[in-house]
């Protein structure tokens, strides 16, 4: 199995890919690949796109690196091959992002991306910190994941999903906010699962393991 992280200048990998690799090492990964090359990607039988930052730059970012949609298309959505977005990589499977102006998503999964606004104004944004899961729909990702069980977050936009059977998992922060969205072989964490310790290597060992 062949396992590509997808590097697009968009955040330090080190942390994700060590988890990769030593989840890997659990269930038979032949190789943890950091790479944007378009041909690595169309071999890969499971795929992420991390992300850090600002929506409208982690697209730019992503439409800098030549061929990239083309090879995520043909596997994620033609070949059906497990993707799994984190963070801003999440957030870029929407239809359209508002930070700093209105930005156009990947459109996998429907939606927009709008800032955060707890109902306690004492709340600040951006969220950020550990905080408990709320698990809305059994997921072959979130195996083992309890409602109440802790992931770490850094966010101040959420995902705002237009079908809620696309939206596994919330966490309360002044209302309901986005934790983990996902349709067909395509799943998305708002929350780092390179960085939730426990929780996150379950989640992604589930991954690796997942077979749409």
């Amino acid at each position: 199995m062949r396992v590509v992280l997808i590097d697009y200048d968009s955040g330090n990998l080190h942390s994700a890919e060590k988890a990769f690799a030593r989840m890997g090492r659990e269930v038979g990964v032949d190789r943890v690949e950091v790479t944007a090359d378009p041909d690595a990607v169309r071999r890969a039988d499971r795929i992420v796109l991390p992300g850090d930052g600002a929506f409208p730059a982690c697209r730019a970012a992503f439409d800098a690196q030549p061929g990239l949609r083309e090879a995520l298309d043909d596997a994620v959505l033609r070949r059906a091959v497990p993707f799994m977005g984190i963070c801003v990589g999440m957030q870029l499977l929407a239809d359209r992002g508002f930070e700093h102006g209105e930005t156009p998503g990947l459109g996998w999964i429907a939606g927009e991306i709008r800032a955060i606004e707890p109902a306690d104004p004492a709340l600040k944004v951006p969220h950020m910190g550990w905080n408990d899961l709320k698990i809305l729909q059994p997921h072959p990702v979130l195996s083992g994941i309890a409602t109440g069980d802790h992931a770490y977050f850094v966010h101040g936009w959420q995902f705002m999903p237009a079908d809620p059977s696309t939206l596994l998992a919330t966490v309360d922060y002044g209302g309901p906010v986005t934790a983990v969205i996902g349709r067909d072989n395509i799943v998305g964490t708002q929350f780092h699962p390179e960085k939730s310790q426990q929780v996150g290597l379950r989640i992604i060992r589930n991954f690796l393991e997942w077979s749409p």
